[in-house]
């Protein structure tokens, strides 16, 4: 059975950086396409960025410039790298795996998130 773990939340200030890790395991981590999405408190969960098999990038355009997505396969761990953090960033941060494009019900597995709060 495929778990994903994220950490590296925290609090910081506007304009600061934070790197996410996911770790997956039960999985062929190299042949699944991975994602990032967040949600705030009364919003709905959105995309944020993606990461394939093969390598392909996506992103949101309200992160893109300023966020990067990378994975480390031979410790099964993709990466979302945040800098220039906004106070809108704030949200809790999901890893998702075995899908692909910007809709949450695309992927199979998902993290139990991790808070990111961003403060002026």
């Amino acid at each position: 059975q495929v778990q994903l773990v994220e950490s590296g939340g925290g609090l910081v200030q506007a304009g600061g950086s934070l790197r996410l890790s996911c770790a997956a395991s039960g999985c062929t981590f190299s042949s699944y396409n991975m994602g990032w999405f967040r949600q705030a408190p009364g919003k709905e969960r959105e995309f944020v960025a993606a990461i394939s098999w093969s390598g392909r990038l996506s992103y949101a355009d309200s992160v893109k410039g300023r966020f990067t997505i990378s994975r480390d396969s031979a410790k099964n761990t993709v990466y979302l790298q945040m800098n220039s953090l906004k106070p809108e960033d704030t949200a809790v941060y999901y890893c998702a795996a075995g899908g692909w494009g910007t809709v949450p019900a695309e992927y199979n597995y998902w993290g139990q998130g991790t808070q990111v709060t961003v403060s002026s």
